[in-house]
């Protein structure tokens, strides 16, 4: 038997029933006959029956109506924007991001997992005393208050609770403020563009170039590509992120599958390689060399993106930490991991020393 599930099986039945609590009715989905619903707030597309609740765990049809919670965060902090990672978004400046519980995947090596298999997992410690109540209106004001520049959903799957994230994001742009999501990008076109209006910046996570990998973490590859096309498409401002993963995606043909499929979408998308590091489930993997990651980053840059990075090893990777103008090569923005040394990239997004346009968003006026 699980040692977890006895001591924490009623916490997250509590944490359950709680979120059912908070639940209001949501926007994306489709009426069906006898009281069915069809949700369209991730790939799953899930055919929810009265009474049920889809894969995510906490979207449910209460008598023909979809449900979700809002109002609430299992954790909201400041942070660097580089912690995203972000590194073409207003870098150096700081964001309130906030999280909330469930996931639409089951990933084994999730680095969240206490909140994103919450409603899953009986060893993620779901206690009701991390359900924040709190409206979109105090939110705004402690992101202001903080001194950030933006609003990011984050932690678990934002999309899962994509209503009350654009309840967040129209009020925080309406005060100035930017805003972000940090998705796996298992979307839906239909999201995405209810998203548009209030998003500005979303970093996908694209975590292999294989669909058996993403059926074994309950979801699909394909979608993944077309939420990171279409929300270039939009005019999102988007970041790639894969994880590296010795013998899982770090493969020499599958790092070049995923450089060549991020260029072709658009060269001018940062791809970050990042480190992992055993967790969760996922205790077997070694942790990754900074060679990968820096034979990773090359294999992007050869498949020709402009902008590539390596993460979670700081100070190990030499200036793959760092932004180069693509044209003159000259050093823009230093970094030591979440720590912005020096940035030289003008506010209207040009280099300073030939004036080359850089990709990204480098003022809080500027558009991508």
């Amino acid at each position: 038997m699980n040692l977890c599930w006895k001591s924490r099986y009623n916490k997250n039945m509590d944490a359950a029933q709680e979120l059912d609590r908070l639940a209001q009715p949501g926007s994306l989905f489709e009426k069906l006959e006898q009281g069915d619903l069809r949700c369209q707030a991730c790939a799953h597309r899930c055919l929810i029956h009265p009474g049920k609740r889809g894969v995510c765990g906490v979207r449910f049809n209460d008598k023909g109506v979809l449900m979700a919670p809002r109002g609430y965060v299992a954790g909201a902090q400041i942070d660097p924007i580089e912690k995203k990672p972000l590194a073409h978004f207003l870098p150096g400046s700081q964001v309130l991001t906030f999280g909330m519980l469930g996931c639409n995947f089951h990933c084994s090596f999730c680095q969240n997992w206490h909140s994103s298999q919450a409603l899953r997992d009986p060893c993620a410690d779901a206690s009701v005393e991390y359900i924040q109540k709190i409206s979109a209106e105090r939110m705004v004001q402690a992101a202001l208050e903080n001194g950030a520049a933006s609003i990011a959903s984050s932690y678990n799957e934002p999309m899962i609770t994509a209503e009350w994230a654009m309840e967040v994001f129209t009020l925080a742009k309406s005060r100035g403020l930017k805003t972000a999501m940090v998705s796996n990008g298992f979307a839906t076109a239909e999201a995405l563009k209810a998203l548009r209006p209030c998003l500005d910046a979303l970093k996908v996570d694209l975590k292999s170039m294989q669909d058996t990998q993403y059926k074994k973490m309950g979801g699909r590859l394909q979608p993944v590509l077309d939420t990171i096309q279409l929300a270039r498409d939009l005019g999102l401002w988007v970041e790639v992120v894969t994880l590296v993963i010795p013998g899982f995606n770090d493969s020499v043909e599958e790092l070049w599958q995923a450089g060549r499929f991020v260029s072709s979408v658009s060269p001018d998308i940062p791809w970050h390689v990042t480190a992992y590091h055993p967790d969760y489930q996922m205790l077997d993997a070694p942790p990754t060399p900074a060679e990968t990651l820096q034979r990773a980053a090359e294999i992007g840059q050869e498949a020709g993106l402009r902008y590539v990075y390596a993460g979670n090893l700081p100070g190990r990777v030499g200036s793959l930490e760092d932004t180069h103008c693509p044209t003159c090569a000259r050093l823009l923005i230093q970094r030591r991991g979440y720590r912005i040394l020096k940035n030289l990239v003008t506010p209207q997004g040009t280099c300073q020393y030939c004036g080359e346009k850089i990709a990204g968003v480098f003022s809080a006026i500027q558009t991508s």
